[in-house]
């Protein structure tokens, strides 16, 4: 039985939760899933230049999972840019993902 998924504090997200290329059909496209946990620690260190333990303190979560948030949440925005690909912001990670 995997563990409970401790809470992260983040800020609600009233943006939009899908940006896609432009004249391509949503159906056309491969979808990426960004977490709302991953866009949360990338708006506190990379737009307001906190550092991971700042970001950590804020979240409520190690200064590791702040490191891992970023990794994957970059990694994620370069992949949905370079490939063309639909962003989508969900609140939540899902069981079935596949990004």
């Amino acid at each position: 039985m995997p563990r409970t998924r401790k809470k992260r504090n983040c800020q609600a997200f009233e943006g939009d939760r899908v940006f896609k290329p432009r004249s391509i059909p949503m159906s056309e496209l491969k979808k990426v899933r960004l977490h709302l946990d991953e866009l949360e620690a990338m708006r506190l260190c990379d737009l307001l230049n906190c550092n991971q333990w700042e970001a950590g303190q804020r979240m409520e979560v190690s200064r590791g999972t702040i490191y891992r948030l970023l990794q994957s949440g970059r990694a994620k925005v370069l992949r949905a840019l370079i490939e063309s690909s639909a962003l989508m912001v969900e609140d939540f990670p899902s069981s079935k993902e596949s990004s």
